[in-house]
């Protein structure tokens, strides 16, 4: 099995695969981190559920859409990437397709979506952006 150097971006690249070829689950390797991103993005409506799988390897099995609907995740990018980490303050988080998306940050309050940070006042990492 090839292991990757950066295992979030493997991730929003399956779910990109998972998209392009119309199928509704995927599965991932299980980390707390990846967790907490698929938390952030059924809160906001992005996916539709994950749920932690215990087979001999710990893994996650995300559903991104209804078989009968359509997906609400147009476009998912990694933004800081581990030879060029992107970082902001409160001021400079961007918005993303004039608020029909959203950032992801790791901040020192938990991952959290930029508006979130924008009224905690906080910066932090930007982890992707999700249109």
């Amino acid at each position: 099995m090839i292991t990757s150097t950066d295992p979030i971006a493997d991730m929003l690249t399956r779910i990109r695969n998972a998209l392009n070829v119309n199928n509704p689950q995927t599965s991932v390797p299980y980390s707390k981190f990846k967790e907490a991103i698929l938390k952030v993005l059924k809160k906001n409506g992005f996916i539709l559920d994950y749920k932690v799988i215990s087979n001999p390897q710990k893994s996650i099995l995300i559903t991104i859409f209804a078989e009968n609907s359509n997906p609400k995740i147009s476009e998912l990018k990694k933004v800081s990437k581990p030879g060029r980490r992107s970082y902001v303050n409160a001021k400079e988080i961007p918005v993303v397709k004039q608020g029909k998306g959203m950032v992801i940050l790791s901040t020192n309050k938990g991952l959290v979506t930029g508006n979130e940070a924008k009224k905690l006042n906080i910066g932090g990492e930007i982890i992707c952006e999700v249109v």
